[in-house]
């Protein structure tokens, strides 16, 4: 039997399946590097000595970028070409990926964050026109999203595990290292096969909206940031980033070619999966990157055992994730996204009241429930946001989604790792028996503990570790708690936007076709 059937694209089914498998390729590595430096993160703040703020933005300027210029490279992209755009990517990420590795300060591993996270705009904007291009039947070209967004989604997962299986021979550079032969197989598969594309009627590129978007949220995300370390600039910050995103909501819609169109929003349904997906990706990946200094900071865990710990939150998501069309085909999207969000929450209060004293078997349970509702929550939505929406505007739908899932791992770690940074700090009192530099270094981060601790008798030594764990499991606790209350309220308000007639449950009507 021939497989090598065409289709009105020219495409044949061996080809179509193939570009797929290059570009999941891309967005499993995208979504690996989104999470692969959070076991690093202790031994990297050990070499950089990068302050709280600092170091929440070498985690998080990533998914910031992406999240920022993503929409911005949909439209470059339809302009200039996919496989153009796409190419370009991967060949920025790689480069990108070879300058964080052997990064020597701070600053230039926040930029090579930061080109990172445009590669990977460039690749996730260029993908989504391509699949649609070369996948012109709509049930297969549900499949192809649905697989390519489940590949970020296991990369995300798998990060803290790859990175802790290279950080425990190598330098945290090694981590970004994986990247590179990843990117030359890429770029030699995809410059082969990835057929090129261009949209016929490219919207126009409006500027100011693209600087609005870009400034709004970098403003406000370093507003946030610098909660961790208050200064006068700090709530200016945050008017003026909020007061910058307004101005982009409002010209959006005043203009007759918006850059984002946010009538899409109008459809309930469409509303409630965003709002759902934002919540839980960004607890979920926060909750990765709060875990990986818990197990190694406090818990005395190495940098393997750390994300060895983690495969029960990674098979429970991937099990969720299968799961999710039948739960919701039987329970109605509405009840299994609010079912699996409370499920979230409760599992995160549990190891908030539980900590590290109840033993991992407990935080295992606990790490497989909260897993399993986000795996849930993450496919569900991410299929209604596509379903909510007539095909021709897929691309529109598809993009949002992919920013809402960035922008949510950023905000989440932004926001709960500043809960964590402020809460250690206010935990730590007046150190006297230490020099004034050393006390100010242990208030700052527990990571420079350690190298304090070589100045003190083995008494002093013994009590300081005691003090900085104890404040940094209160601080990991407090921002459980703070994840937990937003998942509830993110399950209140998707369930009351589901309740809205006419909003048919995506799996349900499937069946029924």
């Amino acid at each position: 039997m021939n497989t090598e059937t065409s289709d009105g694209t020219g495409e044949t089914t061996v080809r179509r399946w193939l570009v797929l498998a290059i570009l999941c390729a891309s967005l499993l590595l995208t979504g690996l590097d989104l999470t692969v430096l959070h076991v690093a993160v202790p031994s990297l703040a050990r070499d950089l000595r990068p302050s709280g703020a600092e170091l929440l933005w070498i985690v998080d300027v990533y998914s910031l970028t992406v999240a920022a210029f993503l929409v911005t490279c949909g439209s470059l992209a339809d302009r200039v070409g996919r496989r153009r755009v796409v190419l370009a990517g991967f060949a920025l990420f790689g480069l990108a990926s070879l300058a964080a590795a052997f990064a020597a300060s701070t600053a230039q591993l926040i930029a090579a964050r930061a080109a990172l996270g445009l590669g990977t705009a460039l690749i996730m904007a260029a993908t989504v026109g391509i699949i649609r291009n070369v996948f012109p039947d709509d049930r297969e070209r549900a499949l192809a999203i649905g697989l390519w967004t489940a590949t970020h989604s296991l990369g995300t997962t798998l990060g803290p595990l790859a990175g802790g299986l290279v950080v425990e021979h190598f330098r945290w550079g090694a981590v970004f290292l994986i990247n590179v032969p990843i990117v030359v197989v890429v770029l030699v598969a995809g410059a082969r096969h990835i057929p090129e594309s261009h949209n016929p009627a490219p919207r126009r590129w409006d500027v100011l909206s693209v600087v609005l978007s870009v400034l709004g949220l970098g403003v406000l995300v370093f507003g946030l940031k610098q909660l961790t370390d208050p200064a006068p600039a700090t709530a200016p910050a945050i008017g003026v980033g909020a007061a910058l995103l307004v101005w982009f909501v409002l010209r959006q819609r005043s203009i007759g070619h918006p850059l984002l169109d946010l009538g899409l929003f109008r459809n309930r349904r469409f509303t409630a999966a965003v709002l759902a997906v934002f919540g839980c990706f960004g607890s979920y990946v926060a909750m990765l990157f709060l875990l990986m200094q818990w197990f190694q900071q406090t818990g005395g865990y190495s940098p393997l055992q750390a994300g060895a710990a983690l495969v029960p939150l990674a098979v429970a998501n991937a099990l969720g994730a299968t799961l999710a069309p039948w739960v919701s085909a039987r329970l109605g999207n509405r009840a299994a996204m609010a079912v699996a969000l409370v499920s979230f929450a409760v599992a995160l209060t549990a190891f908030a009241a539980a900590g590290q004293t109840s033993g991992y078997p407990l935080v295992a349970v606990l790490l497989a429930v909260a897993g399993f509702g986000a795996g849930i929550v993450m496919t569900a939505g991410a299929d209604s946001i596509t379903a909510a929406v007539s095909p021709h505007r897929a691309g529109e739908a598809a993009a949002i989604q992919e920013t809402s899932f960035e922008l949510s791992a950023g905000v989440g770690v932004a926001v709960f790792g500043s809960v964590l940074a402020v809460s250690y700090r206010l935990a730590i009192p007046a150190l006297p028996a230490l020099a004034p530099e050393d006390a100010a270094a242990v208030r700052e981060s527990i990571s420079s503990v350690p190298d304090v601790r070589h100045h003190l008798g083995p008494e002093d030594a013994a009590a300081l570790h005691e003090l900085t764990a104890g404040a940094f499991d209160g601080g990991i606790r407090i921002a459980s708690v703070a994840a937990a209350v937003m998942l509830l309220v993110t399950a209140a308000l998707t369930a009351n936007l589901l309740r809205a007639r006419g909003n048919l449950d995506p799996w349900k009507s499937r069946e029924q076709c």
